[in-house]
């Protein structure tokens, strides 16, 4: 049986050399093997059949070419569509495959990369940065009046009154309906305990303004710029001017030493740690639970604690008992026993408060004695005792 070997095209040829790979990506290098049963039977001379080459030769003309290695190459797979009973098979010629190039991910080059902050480079930018800001905390530290406490503050007046105008217009739009008139009682009673505490605050010539809220909440918040609101709620729990004093110099004092704006400025801080602290740490181990419970909470219950004390040294000044803040914080923890843990809250605990407050009183009675309070108790007496009635004889 003889098999004769021919291009798709039609050209024959006993041998052929694969010169590329895209030279036989068509239908041009599929190989028909016409079996000898309906053809005339092709023979050679015999003459010419001793020079022929021999089947075996014959089939090394499918050889690699030189641009890939014998074991690149693929053979010939027959593909057959008939068993034996087929009239014909028809082979073809796999094309050889790409050169295989190294393998490297991308998790290998990041594991070989290396770390940041082993480069010269990254030091360098750390300590510029370094320097830059260290020098502009130094340059805005300043002390709390009364404490003299050193903190951070980069946020100026002006910032803090236009903080003012919009949180102010926030809260008159939502408890505006509820504010009582100047001439109710109860405003007059927060105004008159207000003004006496103000004269001897650092900060008398600012534009104080306090609002009472007709509302069972007990309560009293200040906003930047001296605006004092109290709930109505409050007043039976003080029960008297020395603890409304008491309520009202925590809130004063909040705006003497500015609160509100040192805790913007200590956010401003902590968003340059958490980028700088991203180069060395997972930034998703920062998230905003630990940045509350480990770090704003006991911030913001720091300055609580000293509100507390600048608060008592103010209500003394201003001649009133501050014995009376330990009561009221008392009385407090009677109403208030479902109130959360210290850790949870951005408050102190009630408990800790008079702690505390047992610990300045010393302090505070000094200061009271160091105040014009005893010529303000003679004259009261001497005003009191012109008041007596006198009788008259008809």
């Amino acid at each position: 049986m003889t098999f004769a070997f021919r291009f798709a095209n039609g050209t024959r040829r006993n041998a052929y050399h694969i010169k590329s790979y895209s030279q036989y990506t068509t239908t041009a290098t599929v190989l028909r093997v016409a079996r000898a049963t309906n053809v005339i039977p092709f023979t050679q001379p015999p003459f010419l059949q001793a020079f022929s080459k021999s089947p075996t030769e014959l089939s090394r003309a499918f050889h690699a070419s030189p641009y890939y290695t014998r074991t690149r190459f693929s053979k010939c797979v027959p593909v057959i569509g008939r068993a034996a009973s087929s009239s014909r098979s028809v082979y073809t010629l796999r094309p050889p495959r790409p050169p295989r190039l190294p393998q490297y991910s991308e998790y290998d080059r990041f594991q070989s990369a290396v770390p940041i902050y082993r480069k010269r480079i990254f030091w360098a930018y750390v300590g510029v940065f370094g320097g830059f800001f260290g020098y502009y905390y130094l340059s805005h530290l300043e002390e709390v009046p009364i404490t003299n406490r050193k903190r951070f503050m980069n946020v100026s007046p002006k910032q803090e009154e236009y903080m003012t105008q919009q949180a102010y217009k926030e809260v008159m739009s939502k408890f505006g309906h509820r504010i009582l008139p100047a001439r109710h009682p109860d405003s007059k009673f927060v105004k008159k305990v207000a003004e006496k505490i103000i004269k001897v605050s650092p900060i008398e010539h600012l534009n104080w303004q306090f609002h009472v809220i007709a509302s069972d909440e007990k309560n009293a918040f200040v906003l930047p710029g001296g605006k004092v609101f109290v709930f109505t709620g409050i007043l039976p729990v003080t029960q008297n001017e020395d603890g409304l004093a008491a309520v009202l110099g925590h809130e004063i004092a909040h705006q003497v030493a500015r609160h509100n704006a040192e805790k913007l400025s200590y956010v401003k801080i902590l968003l340059w740690v958490q980028i700088l602290s991203s180069f060395f740490i997972d930034p998703s181990l920062l998230n905003r639970l630990f940045l509350e419970i480990g770090i704003l909470m006991p911030f913001s219950r720091k300055m609580e604690i000293e509100a507390d004390e600048i608060g008592l040294y103010l209500m003394a000044q201003a001649c009133y008992d501050p014995t009376e803040a330990t009561r009221l914080w008392e009385r407090m923890d009677r109403l208030q026993r479902l109130s959360p843990p210290q850790f949870l809250s951005t408050h102190p605990s009630h408990k800790t408060r008079q702690k505390k407050i047992q610990e300045w009183l010393p302090k505070a009675l000094q200061l009271q004695e160091q105040s014009d309070c005893q010529h303000e108790i003679d004259d009261f007496a001497y005003a009191i005792k012109k008041l007596k009635p006198q009788w008259v004889s008809w």
